[in-house]
């Protein structure tokens, strides 16, 4: 079977190119081409949704799942691995509406603890909801521009038929650089998930307000439309007990996963440098 993934990206970018709606967006001063409502789906048996069309930094994505379990605002854990979240901190090297942060202790509830003990009570519950989006400090509460507001702000976990279900929504998603990412973080989450709960892996599903392509991009995103998919659906093995592990911060599990995923990944040639619109 073919990356399930590759083909629907390469699908959502040919629809953005070919029907976009092209404007400037006022904030970052880029032109865009945008498509509202757009929706990708993977079986997480049949494969793990990882991008190949073109490489992407595989321990960046595990190493923020990781980070977001542990709750922390600060960024010292996570700046061995990745720098991406600098541009958002304060100078305490905190992020203020860092997700872990939000699903652990903003809401004064812990969201994932109350999550999983749900759902080992009762497999059949609908109330698995986790939020990142806080509207009384988000988006139009106030006129201030933050340094950083959630762009996956709600998901969803559900047990239906013995298997993990996790639907993710994200108001706004920058298809070439934040969309793998953010797939692919998220499959691993709900993978670590349905470890925890001692249930399969379910569906993934990615539910997208605003999907678009940055004006200095689009080079780059017909490149990815002209290449063939070739590369077969990722699976992974797992090491035990991600869950546990991760909530403690355990550097080896992020070396364990990242050697998992290096063995099968086998991406095509670079796209050259892209770089991120804040």
């Amino acid at each position: 079977m073919k990356n399930q993934f590759d083909i629907q990206f390469q699908q959502i970018l040919q629809n953005i190119q070919e029907n976009g709606i092209e404007e400037k967006n006022e904030r970052t001063g880029h032109v865009c081409k945008s498509l509202p409502g757009q929706t990708m789906q993977f079986d997480l048996e049949e494969g793990f949704p990882l991008l190949s069309l073109r490489r992407i930094p595989l321990k960046v994505f595990m190493a923020e799942q990781i980070w977001f379990l542990t709750g922390k605002q600060d960024l010292e854990w996570l700046q061995q691995y990745t720098k991406i979240w600098d541009d958002f901190a304060e100078e305490t090297n905190c992020v203020e509406s860092a997700y872990g942060y939000r699903w652990r202790h903003h809401f004064q509830r812990d969201q994932i603890d109350g999550l999983v003990k749900l759902l080992q009570k009762d497999t059949s519950s609908r109330h698995g909801v986790i939020l990142m989006w806080d509207p009384g400090d988000d988006g139009l509460s106030n006129g201030t521009v933050k340094k950083n507001v959630p762009c996956p702000f709600t998901f969803t976990v559900q047990i239906m038929g013995g298997r993990l279900c996790l639907h993710l929504v994200i108001r706004s998603n920058d298809m070439m650089l934040g969309n793998p990412h953010d797939v692919a973080g998220f499959a691993f989450l709900a993978h670590m998930l349905a470890q925890k709960l001692g249930v399969k892996p379910g569906m993934l599903t990615v539910s997208i307000s605003n999907a678009h392509i940055y004006d200095i991009h689009f080079d780059q995103a017909a490149e990815i439309c002209r290449r063939e998919v070739t590369h077969e659906a990722v699976q992974i093995d797992f090491p035990p007990n991600m869950f546990d592990r991760a909530e403690a911060a355990d550097n080896n599990l992020v070396d364990e996963v990242f050697q998992a995923f290096k063995v099968v990944y086998k991406p095509q040639e670079s796209l050259g440098k892209m770089s991120i619109v804040l």
